[in-house]
């Protein structure tokens, strides 16, 4: 079983916002799925639930193709949002499972498990429109899983939430991944993704520009970093002699350093030593996938998106 996308394409007007994608997810993956804002996520994956048609190309889940689905087999955590303001967190979590399949028992009991599994048991009889942005994404999240689904398609679900519900809803993903579902996780959180995805993929402006394990992506450069801190005097001004060298991220009590390809960390432990430096910390390490973003797309992952003309003349929403 896998979610393989297979040479998709989709042009809105002059805007090309896939162009050939393909990439294969793993099942029981969280997988993510980075690029900037207009790179094509949000697209590939409302072709996948039939909100949008491709111009080419297939997706399919287990060698069928996604048309030929049944709906509940998705399920999908929407960048913006989308509750009810008067209806009260039960009634929608209730009324959008049995639009599932559930039976209306079995959508009340789902939807008064997880919110206490989320901590939240007392939103039940409130209205989604008194909630915090934090907390409404929260009830989006319990919409999108009550039913069951296969495969979680979740876009930017950490918008809004402060660390504790960040760690609740990472807990909660992690759970679904243990019993076997599929996660595409779109982010722009690159510590949440190496924190949780097993696999990724970069796209841009529509193309795969890399995927595969994570540890596959972040060594694919072939740059390596270096994390040193040093006791009492912390100028590091010496470090620039230091060929293939430079600091990427400085402070008062450790530096990073990114290495060019074929310097060895040697080199920096040596020239510390011989300034007499006493060094607490010294560790090699793979770059981060910020890193990897940056050099391999050529700008950071929070870019401004082109916003891509829609069928009808107007504005089509950023295919991020």
């Amino acid at each position: 079983m896998s979610l393989v996308i297979d040479g998709l394409s989709k042009r809105f007007g002059r805007i090309q916002a896939l162009d050939g994608l393909s990439l294969e997810i793993p099942a029981g993956h969280v997988f993510g799925f980075l690029g900037a804002n207009g790179a094509g996520k949000t697209t590939t994956m409302r072709i996948a639930l039939g909100v949008l048609r491709a111009d080419a190309g297939t997706i399919t889940w287990g060698g069928v193709d996604h048309r030929r689905l049944r709906r509940s087999a998705w399920g999908y955590l929407p960048e913006e949002r989308g509750l009810y303001p008067k209806m009260t967190v039960l009634e929608q979590l209730v009324f959008f499972a049995r639009l599932q399949g559930l039976s209306f028992d079995a959508a009340r009991r789902e939807a008064l498990d997880w919110l206490t599994r989320l901590r939240v048991p007392d939103f039940a009889d409130r209205r989604a429109g008194e909630l915090s942005k934090g907390n409404q994404q929260k009830v989006q999240f319990l919409a999108a899983v009550l039913h069951d689904p296969e495969v979680l398609l979740m876009d930017e679900p950490f918008t809004g939430l402060d660390p504790v519900n960040v760690v609740l809803l990472r807990q909660a993903i992690m759970e679904l991944r243990d019993r076997g579902k599929t996660i595409v996780l779109s982010t722009h959180q690159m510590e949440t993704v190496e924190a949780m995805c097993e696999s990724v993929a970069i796209v841009d402006h529509g193309r795969l520009v890399i995927s595969g394990s994570l540890r596959e992506v972040k060594r694919s450069t072939g740059q390596r970093s270096v994390i040193l801190s040093i006791e009492g005097d912390h100028r590091l001004e010496w470090l620039a002699e230091v060929p293939g060298v430079r600091v990427i991220r400085p402070g008062i009590e450790r530096v990073e350093l990114e290495l060019d390809p074929g310097v060895e960390p040697d080199a920096i432990l040596a020239a510390a030593v011989s300034r007499g430096a006493r060094i607490r910390h010294f560790e090699v390490a793979d770059p981060t996938l910020e890193q990897v973003f940056i050099q391999l797309v050529g700008h950071p992952v929070d870019d401004d998106e082109t916003l891509a003309p829609s069928p009808d003349g107007g504005i089509e929403e950023p295919a991020a």
